[in-house]
């Protein structure tokens, strides 16, 4: 045996040994996160247990908590304080089963998905941290975003098989139409609120936060490039962004415009993905599919402007501030009281 054939033997056993130690080290923090989950689960059951079984007592309650906590902090160390119990306690009582727990996520997700009073809206948190792999601070971003308001809004008035479908599966994208929001919000890039934004620095601005971009478009896009040309009769275009999604099978072209939906923007946009599904498909690919992104829409122009298209063209807003969460979830309890009470009639 040559002395190469020592060396790719020597990698190829150093690459086996490095993934059995990974792999190791990720059953062991998830062995350590389910352990955790179990145990403050099994506390917030004994708190629950205690106080139902000591009902009678008048001043049963944070008094006793109080006393727990000091003796449990003074006898284990810190991590047993007032409000942690009281949080053990509440993920008892919403999460009864313990079974229903997934090792997926941590105690600091829980956490945040227990400050949730609505069932629904928990639940769809729940699942899309799980099916998208969000960190705390990405949960966090998504609550501060409205991100559950903002998808039942995108979807039209028809919301209420919506809010159930939601609040069971999560956000599925079957379709394409099952990738839009309305507005997205690109709070991320810092640029100023109520200023003129340049194309070209917006565009820069979503390249130079590209993950929290992907994040805030969903699920299964794939960066593909920036200003990719298309050149028809030696003329060069340039289309703004590019994106692959693998759950569609399908390129998504994304053109930005910091002003309020055009005609020639849909006319453009259009070309481009003739040019995508004839030159740059492979046999396997679905359809492209784009993407306007820009300031306004205006209702009665959009009927006209995007219809009757035989490619898939969708306009979508975007803001580049937080939306006003108290108007959203105003605007979702309506339309979901609205529903109740036509089922009644």
């Amino acid at each position: 045996m040559d002395k190469a054939d020592i060396t790719v033997n020597e990698n190829n056993l150093i690459e086996s040994i490095k993934e059995i130690i990974l792999t190791s080290r990720k059953n062991i923090v998830r062995s350590v996160n389910t352990e955790m989950l179990s145990a403050y689960w099994n506390i917030g059951r004994l708190i629950v247990e205690d106080e139902q079984k000591n009902q009678e007592r008048a001043q049963y309650g944070e008094q006793t908590l109080k006393n727990i906590s000091k003796r449990l902090k003074a006898e284990l160390g810190s991590g047993f304080s007032l409000t942690n119990l009281k949080t053990m306690r509440r993920f008892f009582l919403v999460y009864r089963k313990s079974q229903t727990l997934s090792d997926q996520l941590s105690w600091s997700h829980y956490c945040e998905l227990l400050t949730i009073s609505d069932d629904n809206k928990r639940s769809f948190y729940e699942k899309e941290c799980i099916a998208s792999k969000w960190s705390v601070r990405e949960l966090k971003r998504q609550l501060d975003s409205s991100l559950y308001e903002r998808l039942l809004l995108s979807r039209g008035k028809e919301n209420k098989e919506e809010v159930k479908r939601l609040a069971e599966k999560g956000q599925e994208i079957e379709k394409p139409e099952d990738i839009l929001k309305d507005p997205y919000v690109f709070e991320f890039v810092g640029l100023p609120e109520n200023k003129p934004v340049m194309e070209s620095d917006l565009e820069d601005a979503l390249i130079n936060h590209i993950e929290k971009f992907l994040l805030e478009l969903g699920k299964g896009f794939m960066f593909v490039g920036r200003q990719q040309r298309i050149t028809f009769d030696n003329e060069h275009y340039y289309a703004d962004m590019v994106f692959y999604n693998k759950i569609l099978r399908a390129y998504v072209i994304i053109e930005l415009k910091t002003r309020k939906l055009l005609p020639a923007a849909v006319g453009q946009l259009n070309m481009y993905l003739n040019y995508y599904k004839a030159e740059v498909n492979d046999l396997d690919d679905n359809d492209p599919i784009g993407i306007i992104l820009c300031t306004d829409k205006p209702s009665a122009k959009i009927e006209y402007v995007l219809g009757g298209l035989e490619n898939k063209i969708f306009a979508s807003k975007y803001v580049l501030y937080l939306p006003e969460k108290e108007a959203l979830e105003e605007e979702v309890q309506t339309f979901i009281e609205d529903w109740e009470e036509k089922d009644k009639e």
